[in-house]
């Protein structure tokens, strides 16, 4: 007997690259998505593909505009050339809708090349997975006549703009179905004029069967040597080097500690550098980028966890974290605050103040282990039920039937 053929919504969702397979979050959207019925378009905006990232679903790359200046030229009258004979409609709409934003017919012609890519395939859902993704691509959407969706992250929604003036001015004027990590982010888009009805909060989530503990971890004892672990982006938007001045408070109260750092990034030797000026360099690991099941070894051997962050969208490790029965202090950077409840699943500390991360960091260090058990427990408990994957699926699937 033949298949139904009923229709399917295709969801058009765009990143940057393909994800890689460290990359759990997309990958983790797009099987949920295809096992509720959706089929799943992977539009890539930085050039091919790559070989080693497989997917089970559609991978479409955008034209790479690269090499000399004759090589851009003919590559973008090809592409143009092809929208205009393969998708009419569609391009002559998203030229319409550019010159109504006032943008001259050269830089019309120039964002069609740009986008020409996302129009071969009929849409339902057009998502830009970041938001700087949806920058010149705002008339996509309405273009081939699908719905607009956009993730906020945290860094694309606080520090992007700040790099690129007014870089969504645009965008907001928009007809867009927002996602955001946290209600504090969705707070700050209904300030910048967003509907409240048009954001959705859709918390991280992390594979609880994976990030788990035992009795073990309930079992331990703070009295000596304290192991303290980050997971984190060497960046300074972490807020790590903060973090090195609390623990240089410690190593001054004479309180013995390990400090392990799993994480790459540009501030690296930086980083080095202020521990060694505070003192406590002997009392640091930088690991660099370690697997997940390393990771989550690290998490067993690990007592309290710290993430100081100056933003913070939400923060996946955080939640690893407690899942894993680590007492966590973290700093009042945006989603933070939601992701650990202060006093009942962990401490949360005013950013920028190492001082006072240091007295909260001793402070827990002299609570009974009844208390801590306590806390730990609540943390393992809250995260076991609100931030677990097939809860984040079907959030998704609510996301699309709006």
């Amino acid at each position: 007997m033949a298949e139904s053929k009923k229709h399917k919504q295709r969801i058009g969702l765009v990143l940057s690259a393909v994800p890689g397979y460290s990359e759990t979050f997309f990958r983790n959207k797009i099987v949920g998505l295809q096992e509720h019925g959706f089929e799943v378009v992977l539009f890539v905006t930085d050039g091919p593909a790559s070989k080693q990232a497989v997917l089970d679903c559609q991978v479409i790359s955008g034209p790479h505009f690269k090499g000399s200046v004759l090589k851009v030229f003919v590559i973008s009258i090809f592409v143009l050339i092809k929208a205009v004979l393969w998708a009419p409609v569609k391009s002559f709409r998203h030229i319409q809708f550019d010159r109504a934003d006032g943008f001259s017919v050269i830089q019309s012609l120039k964002r069609l090349t740009q986008n020409a890519f996302l129009f071969y395939k009929h849409l339902d859902w057009l998502h830009f997975g970041f938001g700087m993704l949806a920058v010149g691509r705002e008339n996509v959407a309405q273009a081939i006549q699908a719905r607009m969706a956009v993730s906020f992250r945290g860094f694309d929604l606080y520090l992007s703009p700040l790099k690129h003036f007014n870089c969504y001015k645009l965008l907001y004027k928009k007809s867009v179905c927002y996602h955001v990590l946290s209600k504090a982010m969705k707070q700050d888009l209904i300030l910048k004029g967003i509907g409240e009805q048009n954001i959705k909060v859709i918390s991280p989530a992390i594979d609880v069967s994976f990030f788990k503990t035992d009795v073990n971890q309930f079992e331990k004892s703070l009295d000596y040597s304290v192991k303290i672990l980050t997971v984190a982006r060497l960046h300074w938007i972490k807020g790590l080097e903060y973090t090195l001045e609390a623990l240089a408070e410690l190593k001054r109260a004479g309180i013995p500690f390990h400090y392990t750092l799993i994480g790459t990034g540009e501030e690296r030797e930086r980083l080095v550098f202020a521990a060694h000026q505070l003192d406590v360099l002997d009392s640091v690991t930088f690991t660099g980028r370690l697997e997940q099941d390393i990771i989550r070894e690290k998490l067993t051997a690990a007592d309290i966890y710290l993430q100081y962050s100056i933003q913070e969208g939400f923060g996946n490790a955080v939640l690893e974290a407690q899942a894993m029965g680590l007492l966590c202090v973290v700093s009042d950077a945006e989603g933070l605050q939601e992701n650990v409840l202060q006093g009942q699943t962990g401490w949360v500390v005013p950013k920028r103040q190492p001082k006072l991360l240091a007295a909260q960091i001793m402070g827990l260090m002299k609570l009974p282990d009844s208390e801590k058990a306590v806390i730990k427990q609540q943390a393992i408990t809250r995260v076991q039920r609100e931030f677990h994957l097939a809860k984040q699926r079907h959030e998704f699937v609510a996301f699309y039937k709006l």
